[in-house]
């Protein structure tokens, strides 16, 4: 009787594992077809080929260039290179890859202009780890501060050379930065009453703009750019 019972209990606990491994299963399988659609959504930003669908500001040449894929903005280039298309609400996703004391910008809702980190916005790029920045850049300057706006939350670039992962969310007067899955900013830009800010900053009031890269002399990589436009 003894060993009857204890057979009946791994019956027990065997069926009792199989519906765990069923349903984790189907979990599994609905988790991925979630993610896949909603990846899906995004289209390309940038080709990975050619820079048709950018325009490039500033003086001089257009240094950027594509390099097996990748987006590059060498050291020598000052000049933004923008999407040729406007964007109000949407989600931003792209990897970047910073060389030691890279200093960059990624310009949201922009006009065509060099000055777009204050006639539009920019999201800053910056490996503010770097010895040259400490003690120089303010917290308003951090990687992925709204630059002279909003400061982002620190420590959570990885090491120069690795690439890191980056999502910019601009929905309506919210704006959000998430760095290697890590929210950095969550901005509403209704708050900021500053008339110092908003005087030097016109670009906060901005609706829709071009999408670019803000060349500061220093190289920044960029790879899988892709977009999905908001309502």
């Amino acid at each position: 009787m003894i060993h009857g019972s204890l057979d009946q209990g791994g019956h027990v606990r065997s069926f009792h594992s199989l519906r765990c491994l069923i349903a984790w299963s189907v979990f599994s399988c609905l988790w991925i077809y979630s993610s896949a659609s909603a990846d899906s959504e995004f289209v390309p930003l940038f080709s990975g080929k050619n820079l048709n669908d950018w325009v490039h500001v500033g003086e001089g040449p257009n240094g950027y260039s594509v390099q097996e894929g990748v987006l590059v903005c060498p050291a020598e280039e000052t000049g933004n290179l923008f999407s040729r298309k406007e964007y109000a609400n949407f989600v931003l996703r792209f990897e970047f890859r910073f060389q030691e004391a890279s200093n960059n910008g990624v310009a949201i809702r922009s006009p065509l202009r060099k000055d777009a980190h204050l006639t539009g916005m920019e999201i800053q790029i910056l490996d503010d780890e770097a010895p040259r920045y400490q003690g120089v850049v303010k917290p308003v300057q951090y990687h992925g501060s709204i630059y002279g706006v909003v400061g982002a939350r620190r420590g959570f670039l990885k090491k120069v050379g690795d690439w890191n992962e980056q999502e910019i969310r601009a929905d309506g007067r919210r704006i959000r930065v998430t760095l290697n899955g890590v929210v950095i900013v969550d901005a509403n830009l209704d708050t900021i009453t500053d008339p110092d800010i908003l005087r030097e900053h016109p670009g906060l009031l901005r609706r829709t703009g071009h999408i670019g890269f803000l060349g500061h002399r220093s190289r920044v990589d960029f790879r899988n750019l892709r977009i999905k436009e908001l309502p």
